[in-house]
């Protein structure tokens, strides 16, 4: 066989091997992900909508989400793309923060025209 068929097949070859192994992980992270809804658990669905899971109808894949007070929405299942974590928000609030008076640079310059005008006025 001549080289460049050889690597033609090899380059096929990686391009299937990676397509597989795509496909498998965004399999286990769907289960992952459906292994966490249920009901109790915060929830954001694909269109930005966050909620609380009240209810899951596992025979027409449908979802009661509880939004607000009294305000109880029914979504299809696979609209869940993301199961909230408090876990993560806690971590992020044990980071300590400079102060922001420290980072804030003050700008010195004179606004002013040479003939005397605001800058900011000439808009």
């Amino acid at each position: 066989m001549d080289p460049l068929t050889i690597a033609m097949l090899a380059i096929l070859a990686v391009l299937i091997f990676f397509m597989f192994r795509n496909s498998q992980k965004r399999k286990r992270d769907q289960q992952e992900l459906q292994s966490k809804v249920a009901p109790g658990a915060e929830v954001m669905t694909n269109f930005g909508l966050f909620g609380t899971i009240l209810s899951i109808d596992e025979d027409d894949n449908k979802v009661e989400l509880q939004t607000g007070a009294d305000v109880v929405l029914t979504v299809h299942r696979q609209t869940i793309t993301r199961v909230i974590d408090n876990t993560d928000d806690a971590e992020s609030e044990d980071v300590p923060m400079d102060d922001a008076e420290d980072e804030i640079e003050t700008d010195d310059t004179d606004n002013t025209a040479p003939n005397g005008d605001n800058k900011s006025d000439n808009a």
